[in-house]
């Protein structure tokens, strides 16, 4: 099992930036892709972006194509989401996510095996 623990959110206006990070323990984190979610209120929790254990593949949500990047530093056992050109569609809950095979990329969130406690980003018209 591994715990991850999101930070990096809070409120911002339309059109600015924010840079999510989700530091992961408790396992080799380099063997494993991780993925980034969110929720927003009275909606299902829908995927925004995976990124495979050597950051060699990355995929995105249509909704942030060309505004959101994933990356990771398997060094600092960290994934990060750089958010731009932030719409007030994208309030929501942010979670981390982790794969539940290493050496795998997951396909739906069933194959996300542990998620963090969410952090909040609020974009403003």
């Amino acid at each position: 099992q591994v715990q991850l623990v999101e930070s990096g959110g809070g409120l911002v206006q339309a059109g600015g930036s924010l840079r999510l990070s989700c530091a992961a323990s408790g396992r080799t984190f380099s063997r494993y892709a991780m993925g980034w979610f969110r929720q927003a209120p009275g909606k299902e929790r829908e995927f925004v972006a995976v990124i495979s254990w050597s950051d060699g593949y990355t995929n995105y949500a249509d909704s942030v194509k060309g505004r959101f990047a994933i990356s990771r530093d398997n060094g600092k056992n960290t994934v990060y989401l750089q958010m731009n050109s932030l719409k007030p569609e994208d309030t929501a809950v942010y979670y981390c996510a982790a794969g539940s095979r290493p050496w795998v990329i997951p396909n739906r969130p069933t194959d996300f095996g542990s998620w963090g406690q969410g952090t909040q980003v609020t974009v403003s018209s």
